[in-house]
């Protein structure tokens, strides 16, 4: 008869037990696999919104018809994509965002007018970033500050 008193705790523990291992099994996957392919899927969807738009603010800053022109343009970034810091820059008239996570790091394409000398510089995440025209003999000069 003293058996039986133990039963009912037993059987207790044992669902409990596999609650526990049930959750922890569950949670293991969703972080070994659906969550970080998330995070870097939305981090590249991010990536792409941001260089989208800096390059927009970038071809929107040089005046349409002017070549005389000194212009400073505050450019407004995220502090981090998909959870760390990452780098804007300009290479060959594309505009390159460098992330640690390859899968989060894009490119776009700088559409700007002939007058525009050149385009350089680059801008770090965390930082105020800024456009800087400036008028050489031969055109404009655009920096990334």
């Amino acid at each position: 008869m003293a058996d039986r008193a133990m039963s009912p705790v037993v059987g207790k523990a044992m669902e409990a037990t596999l609650v526990v291992l049930y959750i922890g099994l569950v949670t293991t996957t969703l972080y070994a696999g659906a969550v970080p392919e998330y995070r870097a899927s939305a981090g590249g969807e991010v990536a792409e919104r941001t260089l989208s738009d800096a390059a927009t603010d970038i071809e929107a800053a040089i005046p349409p018809t002017a070549t005389d022109a000194s212009v400073r343009v505050d450019v407004d970034l995220p502090p981090t994509i998909a959870g760390d810091a990452y780098r804007i820059s300009v290479n060959e008239g594309r505009l390159h965002l460098e992330h640690p996570n390859p899968a989060v790091g894009t490119s776009v394409p700088l559409v700007v007018p002939d007058r525009v000398d050149s385009i350089s510089g680059t801008w770090n995440s965390g930082e105020d970033a800024e456009i800087h025209l400036t008028s050489t003999e031969s055109g404009i000069e655009v920096t990334l500050e």
